[in-house]
């Protein structure tokens, strides 16, 4: 655990120093929402579970869980998803 923090803290403190985006140095998902009506997920680590009530999506280190109401997976590339319908929590999970 402590290697993996001091790793992280090195690529972090590389990416501040040639001014590349953190979402690519460091792994991270890269989240987009429109309101509370869309939500594009980037770099993800693919589907855990889906219903119209709540998606879980993995991601490095964790899941990202979205909860809602009529929610539709629009999208689903190798390096985004699309989730669509009325969201109303959006949190991590590790």
């Amino acid at each position: 655990m402590v290697l993996r923090d001091f790793r992280r803290k090195v690529k972090k403190q590389f990416a501040d120093f040639l001014e590349l985006p953190g979402d690519v140095m460091l792994d991270l998902p890269k989240i987009t929402m429109f309101g509370d009506i869309k939500l594009y997920i980037e770099n993800h680590r693919g589907i855990i579970e889906y219903s119209t009530s709540g998606v879980r999506v993995g991601v490095r280190d964790g899941e990202l869980v979205v909860t809602g109401e009529g929610l539709l997976l629009r999208n689903v590339l190798p390096d985004e998803i699309c989730v669509e319908g009325k969201i109303k929590t959006l949190s991590f999970s590790y």
